[in-house]
């Protein structure tokens, strides 16, 4: 099939990838200059602007950092919805609010395109690996006939319901996954400060009730995990700004549907002051800075 890719960040150059190990002709865009290179030495195609990437495209993926990207390389004079054809399915994988996507929909709907919201789960490690997990917003019909291009690039392709649904359950998910990492890191810091050996608590938290991904694959003391950032100086993995930003979408979220979303907010928070003071660009784990003194 051909594909036009647009946004080559930590997350779409590895799924893009694994596009064409799948066998895709892929055509790529990104304001980066290296990333479309990196592209173009795996095989794809470097396109001069989104609408030239969706001009020939049988399927449109998007991969943006947030909403506001998202509009701008849809609606722009050199977007996709001016190069687009008729019929062809624009699917986005970025992580934005449920609102936007239905608006999004019905821009591509009133020139004859489907729009599909396929955000994803599993981090950089999981894109690379081509182990995804997609959260499928779309009809039943519409699923099945992205679900083979998905497959490409993710293990588990779930259908989560109507258009926008599928951001539902992306930002339902990481509201839970920044909390418990506050939830972890508090808990590791206490532990340390009373005196346990880190590694020891981790491994008890691991084999007890406080068992989560946020501490036994993801914890945040360094060296309990040593394939987790915490271990490489919270570098990779998936930044604090944008755990701040997916907190955002689901508090803001909530407020719309009128549901509390006490833990949330106060997740939110702990994230702001991460990235207000510098440190939004380190792994969302890092907030046990907040808890403990730089040690050495």
């Amino acid at each position: 099939m051909k594909i036009g890719f647009i946004g080559l960040g930590h997350m779409g150059a590895p799924m893009a990838l694994n596009l064409l190990k799948a066998g895709h002709t892929v055509s790529v865009f990104d304001l980066s200059a290296s990333a479309m290179q990196t592209l173009a030495d795996a095989g794809a195609q470097k396109a001069a602007s989104a609408k030239a990437a969706a001009s020939s495209a049988e399927c449109v993926i998007t991969m943006l950092p947030a909403a506001a990207h998202v509009r701008g390389v849809l609606t722009a004079e050199d977007g996709v919805l001016a190069g687009v054809a008729k019929g062809v399915t624009i699917i986005d994988s970025s992580t934005i609010d449920p609102a936007s996507v239905k608006e999004f929909a019905k821009l591509a709907a009133a020139q004859g395109n489907a729009f599909v919201d396929a955000p994803v789960s599993g981090g950089t490690g999981g894109a690379a690996a081509g182990t995804l997990t997609f959260m499928v917003g779309a009809t039943a019909a519409l699923y099945e006939s992205v679900k083979p291009v998905l497959s490409g690039m993710g293990k588990n392709i779930v259908h989560c319901g109507e258009t926008g649904t599928g951001q539902v359950a992306k930002i339902c998910n990481n509201l839970v996954l920044g909390i418990t990492m506050a939830g972890v890191a508090e808990a590791m810091a206490l532990g340390e400060a009373l005196g346990i050996d880190p590694k020891v608590l981790g491994g008890i938290m691991n084999t007890s009730t406080g068992r989560c991904w946020s501490s036994d694959t993801y914890n945040p003391y360094p060296g309990v995990i040593e394939t987790a950032p915490s271990s490489r100086g919270y570098t990779g993995g998936f930044g604090t700004d944008l755990m701040l930003k997916d907190l955002g979408l689901a508090t803001d979220a909530a407020k719309g549907a009128h549901q509390p979303a006490y833990m949330g907010a106060l997740a939110q928070q702990l994230y702001q002051a991460m990235s207000s003071r510098g440190d939004g660009k380190l792994d969302f784990s890092a907030i046990i800075k907040l808890y403990r003194a730089e040690k050495g």
